[in-house]
């Protein structure tokens, strides 16, 4: 049978990847859901230990309606007498996208009828409608495209009512939400977890029930599935059996800060209701007098979102930056919050973001790593000591690259400290690997470059290369060496006897007697 475990947007690639984990195969990833195929102990596993889903529902039958009235007619020719007793109350619940219908619960109150007369007239007998809490709920979904999917919700109440909670304070978090983020965060279960925001302790719990390898749903009873016909007690005995409900002892921390003592004893009774209350520990401490011992772990914070950007928000987000920035150093931390203008007052670039919703309020989780020191170079003395890399430098089109010797902590830390430091070294007598810095890495170029003074266009050239048609200029020995060059009328004189005339040269002027060119005329005509 195709069994559907629904989930929060977002979070369904960590849902197929739990259920995979749980040992099943061919999971697809739908619009908040996923789907496979399985058995009813199957249905039982899933809903006893995922931790990311909301509901399990069993499709029943799917079928496409031209008009109203065919919902009605195709839902009575299913058998409902087979899923749950008359003695049992029902309710009809889902979503509608179809153009079809006016009213989205219409289309709830036609399957209604058709289950309440199948029972009529097998039995003459209908059972009861309880909509505020149903012992057996059915599943409806109709598309735009007017397909319709009828599911028996095997789950009953939503899954993030885990049973442990006794209290909570302002705004809890959704448990399946706060498992989600501490499964986006990649926390590892084996080093320190903070929450410096607790209030009622949700992701705490969730982090140490995690930790412990105990089921999410270890504190709860009710299941609609415990009353289906075909329920069976021995298989919902053996799930449970499966698994670990004792606490385990950890050797690291789950903690959990908050500035109100209220809040916290509510936290606490959570967390021996879970059972992990021997696991985590909850502490009266305000954002910014936070001490951490541990060299590396995760913190997760839910704060307040705050409507609209006020001092006292801003100046929360920027104590929480800084506390980042000073006492959490070598920690993941990661920030959720819907006000997208607030988190830019932590001061820190986040190394990613993941878009969720609490509730219906849009929020963008944040990831903000923080590294033991900076990745900046020291001082130029501390450079002076390195040992130089030869680094070949990318040079303009048709241009030859140049290799300059570089500290290597400038190498490593990119491009200003390159260009800051390479132009101090003229020793290229190290025979040290050339690094060729390619174009997706980021490109050492300097500023200056020190070598020999090159006669060309191109700052980039060097002694070697073919530089843009320009002699170079000759060495002082090479100038001893070659003969003087002689004057230019010297050469032409040597060369030729007279000079070839130009197109320019003035026309010659013939100057003769009258008597002279009668004789020279004679003797042209004889």
């Amino acid at each position: 049978m195709k069994i559907i475990v629904k989930t929060l947007f977002g979070l369904e690639e960590i849902l197929k990847k739990e259920i995979e984990d749980l040992g099943f195969k061919q999971v697809s990833v739908l619009n908040r859901a996923v789907e496979l195929e399985g058995e009813w102990k199957d249905v039982y596993t899933l809903n006893f230990k995922c931790r990311l889903a909301i509901a399990v529902l069993v499709k029943i039958e799917e079928f496409r309606i031209k008009k109203e009235d065919d919902l009605y007619k195709e839902a009575k020719k299913i058998d409902w007498t087979k899923y749950f007793d008359v003695k049992k109350t029902f309710a009809v619940k889902g979503a509608v996208f179809s153009e079809l219908f006016n009213h989205t619960q219409f289309p709830m109150l036609l399957v209604k009828d058709a289950i309440a007369d199948v029972f009529r007239d097998k039995f003459e007998e209908r059972p009861n409608v309880n909509v505020k809490s149903p012992q057996v709920l059915f599943d409806v979904h109709i598309a735009a495209n007017n397909t319709v999917s009828i599911s028996l919700n095997t789950s009953g109440a939503p899954l993030y009512q885990r049973g442990y909670r006794q209290g909570t304070g302002e705004a809890p978090l959704n448990e399946v939400l706060a498992a989600g983020l501490i499964t986006l965060s990649g926390w590892d279960r084996k080093s320190t977890f903070i929450d410096p925001m607790c209030g009622s302790g949700t992701l705490v719990i969730e982090a140490a029930l995690m930790a412990a390898d105990i089921p999410a749903m270890v504190e709860r009873e009710h299941y609609a599935f415990k009353n289906f016909t075909s329920f069976q007690p021995e298989v919902w005995e053996e799930v449970r059996d499966s698994a670990n409900n004792r606490p385990i002892k950890l050797e690291f921390d789950i903690v959990g800060y908050d500035s109100d003592s209220e809040v916290l004893v509510k936290a606490r009774r959570n967390a021996r209701s879970a059972p992990v209350g021997n696991m985590v520990r909850f502490e009266i401490q305000e954002m910014n007098e936070i001490e951490v011992s541990a060299e590396k772990g995760t913190l997760i914070c839910n704060p307040p979102y705050g409507e609209r950007i006020g001092d006292e928000i801003q100046e929360l987000y920027t104590q929480m930056g800084d506390v980042f920035k000073n006492k959490l150093v070598g920690f993941d931390c990661w920030v959720i919050s819907s006000n997208t203008e607030a988190l830019k007052f932590l001061g820190l670039r986040p190394d990613r973001k993941i878009k969720l919703f609490n509730g219906s309020l849009e929020c963008s989780y944040r990831k903000f790593a923080v590294y033991e020191g900076s990745k900046r170079v020291g001082s130029a003395d501390e450079l002076d000591e390195e040992p130089l890399k030869k680094v070949e430098v990318k040079a303009p089109r048709k241009e030859k690259n140049v290799i300059i010797p570089v500290p290597q902590k400038a190498i490593k830390y990119g491009k200003p400290n390159a260009e800051r430091f390479s132009s101090a070294r003229e020793d290229s007598s190290r025979n040290d690997e050339v690094e060729k810095i390619d174009d997706q890495n980021e490109e050492i170029i300097p500023k200056k470059y020190t070598g020999k003074p090159v006669i060309g266009k191109s700052k980039y050239a060097t002694p070697d290369s073919p530089s843009s048609k320009v002699a170079k200029r000759p060495s002082k020995t090479e100038e001893q060496t070659q003969p003087t060059a002689k004057p230019k009328a010297e050469r032409l004189t040597e060369e030729h006897t007279e000079p070839k005339p130009s197109r320019y040269s003035p026309k010659k002027v013939i100057t003769e007697s009258r008597q002279e060119k009668l004789e020279r005329l004679k003797k042209g005509r004889g």
